[in-house]
């Protein structure tokens, strides 16, 4: 090298370390040391001598953040510890629960300290640093894999691409919330007014769609920030051993903490926390939907462990929910898979609970005229959470004078057949069945469903497009659909096309309990499925079976023998059943029909803790094709209590009643795994 070079090489290391120490000054302490022209000037002259000498440029380089190439789609990362998920309170009397359960379990007769944080409304994101350069980021998805992101997390100003200072693990995972600031939010939908492009509808989504850019110049031009709240992998290095002190290694190293942090004692502590941070909640520069609270020493969260998929040391304490009052507009009857009809409000747009809401369920005809909502009346609204926004109550005194009593429709909206109602049933159905293209639809969302068929590629929008085309009348003709006939439709290219036909083809190979749960047969869920499959064995034996044969299978009483036998009888669904057959849908039958001599008949099961050889929906599968039954409650009738890790109140009822309790390995070997 020579002695230029050398000078250069020296000079774009004193830049990067100065931009980095001033990015740290501004972002994490909130407290700069230059002016922005200063700074801005450290970073033009980075740019310029990394132009001339691309061979300086390294990944962690300031001037890096921003790649160059748009992915063709994200990868997927396999979280090495599961991101899980918290439990939620509501109520000043859950979060003395949860206090007592705490000591009760740890035997503490003190108060317990725990670390308090806002919680915030944004996109939970894993960043992996290994020798302190940020190497991978990705989403939370479905807490044990999420989607590759990393080329968009290096966009966010506030995300070192390089860790400061020194003592950090060799390689530290780091766990946060990816959120956008409500004035920068507000500021990017007024410019996207101004140039008449698509506004989001609040932070959160903004979020949320930038950060799944597949072009990483589109992310960095959006006003994202991040809040580091814990770690999960980590190795080479120490900790300290409060969940506090982790969070102000964090901020030392340049991943900045939420502000708002802090450490309280007790029941009284939190709560006070929580009336605190509601109360400043309007004025936050951020969205939060409530508080997090987590036992601050990290050695009692060892001892108590976790319950499900979420830990219970931590609780998330929500704000109530939202309410709002607007008008209702119309009110139009939605008709589902089975043909029951849903009355919805169509509302004047208002915005609540974080997004603009213009529809609200009123469930049924009986709750419709409980509430005695109608057309034109002024109405209090509630949305909590992703929950469906629902009504809550008219406002009398508002109400225009010449409103009529909402009726039930004699037919049916979309199809126009007779509409019934028994008199024990609170739901009214449209008679037509899979005539009604309504139904049809959701008929056929819930076929290709993940517990069902599990037809990836085949969504809900997809499916509307088929029927509303006529490519698709029943269940059989999907598997009918080519390359070029899906290739014609709207948002769907040839990939796309051959993506799914291949998914098609991949989910024929099924089993009896699937297809039983696919067919949509009223009442009829996974564990109903289950119990018919394993009782019959053969499909054959189930559709000659006769009524009073079916109501002999466990927890199937008359009315759901009723609705089974009748679906067989009739025609129509007898022929789509031979069609998709045909087609080539195929399962094994289940090895000893008619059940009584499977290895686990009469035998009842209940699942305590988390196994680690398999999810809990899998293990119950497993039990039900066996011939056994798997319950969610502890009783004398029951067999087996299965206990994994962390098991809770059920393994000690079990105890206490005598059931026999089977470890995880004791259960694989009775199931044959």
């Amino acid at each position: 090298m020579t002695q230029q070079s050398s000078k250069l090489a020296e000079r774009v290391r004193q830049l990067r370390t100065e931009i980095e120490h001033h990015n740290y000054r501004y972002f994490v302490l909130d407290d700069p040391e230059v002016p922005d022209s200063r700074f801005d000037q450290l970073v033009r002259e980075l740019r310029e001598i990394e132009g001339k000498h691309p061979e300086l440029v390294t990944p962690d380089s300031p001037t890096q953040r921003i790649g160059g190439t748009p992915l063709g789609e994200f990868g997927e990362v396999q979280h090495q510890i599961p991101m899980l998920s918290l439990d939620n309170a509501f109520a000043p009397d859950d979060i003395e629960s949860f206090d007592r359960r705490i000591r009760e379990r740890l035997g503490e007769q003190h108060e317990v300290d725990y670390a308090c944080e806002p919680k915030l409304d944004g996109l939970a994101v894993s960043i992996v640093y290994r020798e302190g350069a940020l190497v991978q980021a990705a989403t939370r998805g479905d807490g044990t894999k999420g989607e590759d992101v990393t080329h968009n997390v290096r966009t966010i100003k506030t995300v070192p691409l390089r860790l400061q200072g020194s003592g950090w693990p060799a390689v530290l995972e780091v766990r946060g919330e990816v959120f956008m600031p409500i004035a920068g939010f507000e500021a990017m939908n007024q410019r996207a007014r101004e140039q008449g492009d698509k506004v989001f509808v609040n932070p959160r989504n903004a979020a949320a769609g930038s950060l799944r850019q597949l072009d990483p110049r589109i992310t960095a031009s959006r006003p994202l920030e991040m809040f580091f709240y814990g770690v999960g992998l980590v190795e080479a290095g120490k900790l300290p051993v409060q969940h506090s002190g982790i969070l102000s290694a964090l901020k030392d190293w340049g991943l900045r903490p939420s502000p708002d942090a802090a450490v309280r004692r007790g029941v009284s502590g939190l709560l006070d926390y929580y009336q605190q941070m509601q109360r400043r909640r309007p004025k936050l520069r951020y969205q939060i939907d409530g508080v997090v609270y987590k036992v601050d020493s990290l050695d009692l969260q060892r001892r108590l462990g976790f319950v499900a998929r979420a830990p219970r040391w931590a609780i998330a304490h929500k704000f109530p929910a939202e309410e709002e009052m607007t008008v209702v507009r119309d009110i139009e009857w939605q008709v589902g898979r089975t043909g029951a009809l849903t009355p919805v409000a169509r509302l004047e747009p208002v915005f609540v609970g974080g997004v603009t809401v213009s529809n609200a369920t009123l469930h049924n005809i009986d709750e419709l005229h409980r509430k005695d909502v109608r057309v034109g009346d002024t109405v209090i609204i509630r949305r909590a959470g992703d929950v469906i926004p629902e009504v809550v109550k008219i406002i009398p005194e508002r109400r225009p004078k010449r409103s009529s009593k909402v009726r039930l429709p004699q037919h049916c909206p979309v199809c126009g057949s007779m509409v019934v109602k028994e008199d024990e049933e609170a739901v009214a159905r449209c008679s037509a069945g899979l005539y009604c293209a309504a139904q049809r639809k959701e008929s056929l969302k819930h076929f290709a469903s993940r517990r069902a068929m599990d037809i990836e590629g085949l969504g809900s929008k997809l499916i509307e497009q088929l029927v509303d085309g006529g490519l698709v009348e029943s269940a059989a003709d999907l598997y009918r659909l080519t390359e070029d006939k899906l290739a014609g439709l709207e948002r769907m290219a040839e990939k796309s096309a051959a993506n799914l036909v291949a998914a098609l083809d991949t989910s024929k190979k099924t089993t009896l309990q699937r297809f039983l749960f696919a067919l949509g047969i009223r009442d009829v869920g996974e564990a109903t499925a289950a119990a018919l499959a394993g009782h019959f064995g053969r499909l054959e034996n189930l559709i000659g079976a006769d009524r009073e044969e079916i109501e002999q299978v466990p927890d199937v009483g008359p009315v759901i023998a009723e609705h089974v036998h009748g679906f067989f009888r009739e025609g129509h669904n007898r022929e789509v059943i031979q069609a998709l057959r045909r087609s080539g849908v195929d399962w094994p039958d289940v090895a000893r029909p008619l059940g009584s001599d499977l290895p686990l008949a009469g035998k009842t099961f209940v699942l305590t803790g988390a196994l680690s050889g398999m999810g809990r929906a899998e293990a119950q599968d497993r039990i039900r094709e066996l011939g056994g039954k798997a319950t969610s409650s502890v009783s004398s009738k029951t067999d087996y209590v299965v206990a994994g890790s962390d098991a809770g109140s059920k393994l000690q009822k079990a105890e206490k009643l005598g059931v026999q309790v089977l470890d995880e390995e004791q259960f694989l070997r009775l199931i044959g795994s």
